[in-house]
């Protein structure tokens, strides 16, 4: 366990590997600016080391990977009327979040345990995505009543069928196996190989790339349950609305779609429609930059117009009284054009310089 005294990110080289360890185990390494500024300025440094070779990405402790973003923080920030700081704070982020899509060597990211919200832009963009049987990888941002970012609707879009709308409305954790069937990651080292995969990285022997190392731990996951379950999510979640998604899983016979339905009818009217219409743009989008792009502009338009995203940390995170009260707390009280005037607000502060 780390102590105040240690850094919250450790930096280090390691034969040719740069290796970069989220060190706040006991938040379950969740993010705040200067996680995110260290890192990136490592990247920075590293682009142009020729020592350097791959670059490695993982967290402190065995409960996660990252956990999210500091959203107590969001919540003050939000209470306070602070937007630049919001706006500066995702910025950086989604710098981070392209800077690994698009990195000139290879990242190999090991999302162990927990990975969640912004642990999934540090994972889900990075060109070897391992994951171990204690993995829980989750969108979990329509619980706060907020709206999946981090260029995580981008990863949501492209997932097979509507797995995508699935996991963006409900917030629900996939394990290895839910977590490679929908695009999420690569490939399933056991968690006691992992000490090995990370010596097999600084070693590279033949096969020499990264992906090739990595398929030497990998090992085949048991059975998805949402392909399993792809029949009832792929037919209820194809309907044009939140509320004639609920009314198709209703009638559906299998009890795990009733369950999702109950799910989704006791979270945000607000978050559900615009979630659901920003995946589908999304899908419509040229690349992840893009997608950053109009994400940003939702996290704002939340942050700066909708009181559900400060209620629903408070409700989930402050008091943990789980009881949280959505304006408006019907979907047939939404006004009409909510998700469309969402997706056109203008942030303040425009999110990447001018090309």
């Amino acid at each position: 366990m780390s102590d105040a005294a240690e850094p919250t990110v450790l930096v280090r080289t390691v034969r040719g590997v740069g290796h970069l360890t989220l060190n706040r185990p006991r938040a379950i390494n969740a993010l705040d600016l200067g996680m995110i500024q260290t890192i990136s300025a490592a990247l920075d440094r590293w682009e142009h080391d020729a020592d350097i070779e791959v670059v490695l990405l993982d967290g402190a402790g065995e409960r996660g990977l990252c956990a999210g973003g500091d959203v107590r923080g969001l919540r003050e920030w939000i209470v306070a009327g602070r937007v630049d700081e919001t706006a500066h704070f995702f910025r950086a982020e989604y710098a981070l979040n392209l800077r690994i899509a698009t990195y000139p060597k290879p990242i190999v990211v090991v999302a162990d345990g927990v990975t969640m919200g912004g642990g999934i832009g540090l994972a889900g963009h990075a060109a070897v995505r391992v994951v171990t049987e204690r993995s829980r990888l989750a969108m979990p941002e329509t619980r706060i009543g907020f709206t999946p970012d981090v260029g995580g609707s981008w990863l949501l879009a492209h997932a097979p069928g509507r797995l995508g709308e699935y996991l963006a409305l409900t917030g629900e954790a996939m394990d290895a196996a839910d977590a490679l069937a929908a695009g999420f990651a690569d490939a399933l080292v056991p968690s006691e190989r992992i000490g090995d995969l990370r010596a097999a990285l600084a070693d590279r022997a033949d096969p020499g790339t990264p992906a090739e190392i990595v398929l030497l731990f990998d090992e085949t996951s048991g059975p998805s349950r949402l392909v399993a379950a792809r029949p009832w999510i792929d037919d209820a979640f194809a309907a044009d609305t939140v509320a004639e998604i609920i009314a198709r899983l209703r009638a559906r016979p299998e009890a795990d779609a009733a369950a999702t339905a109950e799910t989704l009818a006791a979270l945000a009217p607000t978050a559900l429609t615009v979630t659901l219409a920003a995946v589908r743009a999304a899908r419509r989008l040229p690349d992840l930059r893009a997608a950053l792009a109009q994400e940003y502009g939702l996290v704002l338009w939340f942050a700066q117009t909708q009181p559900d995203l400060p209620e629903g940390i408070r409700a989930q995170l402050v008091d943990k009284d789980r009881d949280p009260h959505w304006h408006p707390a019907a979907l047939a009280d939404l006004e009409d054009g909510l998700a469309e005037r969402a997706l056109a607000f203008e942030p303040p502060l425009a999110l990447w310089a001018p090309r």
